[in-house]
């Protein structure tokens, strides 16, 4: 179920060493997956591409990519169809926040969120649909966040928690418009997930301990935790689950 020989998996946000984009290539990729990692950062992609290289036996590509960017993302796209022949599975994780409080959010820091968290997605859901139409399969699979369902309350502030919530609405529309090409669209709303770069330098000694109290499981996620759902909503073993939202949060929000 969890096999990903002959498929190609595109993740954005991949570059960052701790985050979850790499733990998602990492997972896929020593299953078998041709993996696509996009990101801004070259460095990143320089270092993930090191890694992730050896454990698919050279089935690796890296695209320096602003999600925010149209023409880019097209061209991305093409570049990789051009490569590979297709995409089966994309992995919309690039994200960004701000902790600034409504009062203070300036315009340009709203757009930027909703640029980066939302837009993105959209320009790569419509840029690889498509082809996955014409190989009638395909696994979509979005970051959202329990942000965008209880309004912040951590370390994302308001424009961050409604950019979470559109992803997960567009989401259950591409779920509902592609279920006939037997393309999937499935979200992933994370809890607390500790040393992504969102996180990283955020948590002092105490609030993780205030945090992990309300936090049944009594921990805080690991990368590893979204990761390995991602996978499995990306799997062939997924086929009948579209347009769902899945909470890993370790029980601190529990619809």
């Amino acid at each position: 179920m969890m096999n990903f020989e002959d498929q190609v998996v595109l993740i954005t946000g991949a570059g960052s060493k701790m985050g979850i984009g790499r733990e998602t290539a990492r997972q896929v990729s020593k299953r078998g997956a041709s993996v696509v990692l996009a990101d801004i950062d070259e460095n990143g992609l320089e270092s993930a591409f090191d890694e992730i290289n050896q454990y698919n036996n050279g089935k690796t590509m890296t695209i320096k990519l602003d999600v925010t960017n149209k023409d880019e993302v097209d061209k991305s796209v093409k570049q990789i169809i051009e490569r590979f022949g297709e995409i089966d599975i994309l992995v919309n994780n690039a994200g960004t926040s701000r902790p600034t409080r409504i009062l203070d959010i300036p315009e340009e820091e709203w757009d930027l969120i909703f640029n980066i968290n939302m837009k993105g997605i959209f320009f790569l859901t419509q840029a690889v649909l498509p082809y996955m139409k014409e190989a009638n399969y395909g696994r979509i699979v979005n970051l959202s966040s329990v942000s965008g369902k209880r309004g912040g309350g951590i370390f994302g502030g308001s424009h961050y928690s409604a950019s979470k919530a559109a992803v997960t609405g567009f989401s259950k529309a591409v779920a509902r418009e592609m279920a006939e090409f037997g393309i999937t669209c499935n979200t992933v709303a994370p809890g607390l997930v500790g040393g992504t770069n969102i996180t990283d330098g955020l948590m002092t000694t105490e609030k993780e301990t205030s945090i992990k109290e309300g936090i049944p499981v009594g921990r805080v996620g690991k990368v590893e935790d979204i990761a390995y759902s991602i996978a499995f909503l990306a799997s062939t073993g997924a086929s009948y689950i579209t347009g769902e939202e899945l909470d890993i949060n370790g029980g601190s929000h529990i619809d």
